[in-house]
C-alpha cells in the first residue's frame, strides 16, 4: 500500500499536480495584488484629469498611515472594526452568499452594548464588558442571520435584503439614541449614557492601540481555523462550490447559511461593541461610519480568506486615515479616499472574471521537465 503511494505521489509530481496547486496559490496572491496596483493606477489619471498631483497624494497617504509612529497607531485603531466588518462578508461568501450589510450590525451591536451599560452600571467591570461583548453579538448575530433565514427559508436574495435591512438598523439606531435610550444630559448629540469609566476598552502595553485590535486578529485567526481546519469550515467551503451537490451528500445547507452568515453578523455587533467601549464612550450616530461597506472591499481583496484580512484591513485604514491631510494638503474634499477605494474595488472585480485564466503551470511544468 505504501508503495502505491509514493507512486501516485511520485506521478502527481511528474504531471504537475503539485505544480497546478502552487499556481493557484500565486494566482491567488498576484490577481489581488494586480488590482491594487490598477486601481491606484486609474485614480492617478483621476487626479491629473483634476489637475492634481498623484505623486504628493500618494505621498500623503503613506505619510499620514504609515510614515510615523502616531500614523501606525492611528491607522491600527481604524483598522480594529474593519477586522470584524469584513469577516461579516467572508464567512458567508465561503458559502456563495454576498452579505453587503453589515453596517446594519455594527450600528445595533453598539446600541446593543450602550444599553447593556445603561441598564445595569453597577456591575464589576470584568462582567459589564463581558456583558456588552455578548449583547453586541447576540444583536448582530440575530440580524444578520435573519438574512440567511430569509434566502433559506423564502429565497430573498441575501444581498439586497442585507443592504435593505442595513437602512433600517440604522433607522432603529437613531430612533433608539433619540428616543427611549438617550442619555438627557446629551443636548447637541443624542447618544446613551456614558460608559463608566472602568467599562473602557483600555490600550495594549507599548503601542497605544485599544485591545479592540487584538480581538479582530484572533477572530481573524479563528474563523480562518474553523473554515481550513474543522469538518463544519470543509461542508461551508463544499456547500459553497455546489449547493445541489452538497444537500445529495446530505449537508445540511441551509443550517450552514444560516450559522455562517449569523457568526458573521456577531462579529460586526461585536466591533459596534468595540467602538462604544474603545472609542465613542457611549452609542451614537457616530457608530454609523461605513466600516461595514469598507469591510466590503477588504472582503473581496481577501477572498474570502481570513488570514489575508488582516494585511488588507491594515492597507485600507491607513487609506482612510490620510483623509483629514489630504484635504487640508491638497484641497480636496476627504472623501476623495472613497474614490479611491471604489476604484480599487472595481478592479477587484473585474479582476475576478480572470481567476482560473491566468495560468502559471505551463511555466513551472516546462522548468520541472
Amino acid at each position: 500500500m505504501s508503495l502505491q503511494v509514493y507512486q501516485m505521489a511520485s506521478l502527481s509530481g511528474r504531471t504537475g499536480f503539485l505544480d497546478e496547486a502552487g499556481a493557484r496559490r500565486i494566482e491567488a496572491v498576484l490577481l489581488p495584488l494586480a488590482a491594487v496596483l490598477a486601481g491606484i493606477l486609474a485614480f492617478a489619471i483621476f487626479l491629473l484629469l483634476l489637475g492634481k498631483s498623484p505623486t504628493e497624494f500618494y505621498g500623503l497617504v503613506f505619510k499620514a498611515g504609515f510614515g510615523t509612529a502616531f500614523s501606525w497607531t492611528n491607522t491600527l485603531t481604524r483598522a480594529a472594526p474593519l477586522l470584524l466588518a469584513a469577516l461579516c462578508v467572508a464567512l458567508p461568501a465561503r458559502l456563495g452568499l454576498v452579505i453587503i450589510g453589515g453596517e446594519g450590525a455594527i450600528v445595533l451591536g453598539g446600541v446593543a452594548a450602550g444599553a447593556v451599560a445603561m441598564l445595569m452600571p453597577g456591575l464589576p467591570a470584568v462582567i459589564g464588558i463581558g456583558l456588552m461583548a455578548i449583547a453586541g453579538m447576540a444583536v448582530g448575530g440575530f440580524w444578520i442571520g435573519t438574512v440567511g433565514a430569509l434566502r433559506h427559508l423564502r429565497g430573498v436574495n441575501e444581498t439586497i435584503s442585507s443592504l435593505l435591512m442595513a437602512y433600517i438598523a440604522i433607522a432603529v439606531m437613531n430612533h433608539l439614541i433619540e428616543g427611549p435610550f438617550r442619555d438627557p444630559a446629551s443636548l447637541n448629540k443624542p447618544s446613551t449614557a456614558p460608559l463608566p469609566e472602568a467599562w473602557r476598552i483600555g490600550e495594549m502595553p507599548g503601542i497605544g492601540v485599544h485591545w479592540g485590535l487584538a480581538l479582530g486578529i484572533l477572530a481573524c485567526i479563528l474563523a480562518w481555523v474553523l473554515i481550513e481546519r474543522t469538518t463544519i469550515g470543509f461542508a461551508a467551503r463544499i456547500v459553497g462550490g455546489n449547493v445541489r451537490a452538497a444537500e445529495i451528500q446530505g449537508l445540511p445547507a441551509g443550517t450552514l447559511a444560516i450559522g455562517f452568515t449569523a457568526l458573521g453578523g456577531a462579529f460586526a455587533g461585536l466591533a459596534g461593541m468595540v467602538e462604544v467601549a474603545a472609542i465613542h464612550g457611549s452609542a451614537n450616530a457616530s457608530l454609523a461610519a461605513g466600516y461595514g461597506y469598507t469591510g466590503i472591499l477588504i472582503a473581496f481583496l481577501a477572498r474570502h480568506n481570513a488570514l489575508a484580512i488582516i494585511p488588507a484591513a491594515i492597507l485600507f485604514a491607513g487609506i482612510e486615515a490620510s483623509s483629514g491631510l489630504i484635504q487640508r494638503r491638497m484641497d480636496l474634499p476627504d472623501a476623495t479616499v472613497l474614490v479611491l477605494e471604489g476604484m480599487v474595488f472595481i478592479a477587484i472585480l473585474l479582476t475576478d472574471t480572470l481567476q482560473g485564466r491566468v495560468r502559471f503551470l505551463t511555466f513551472f511544468e516546462r522548468r520541472q521537465k
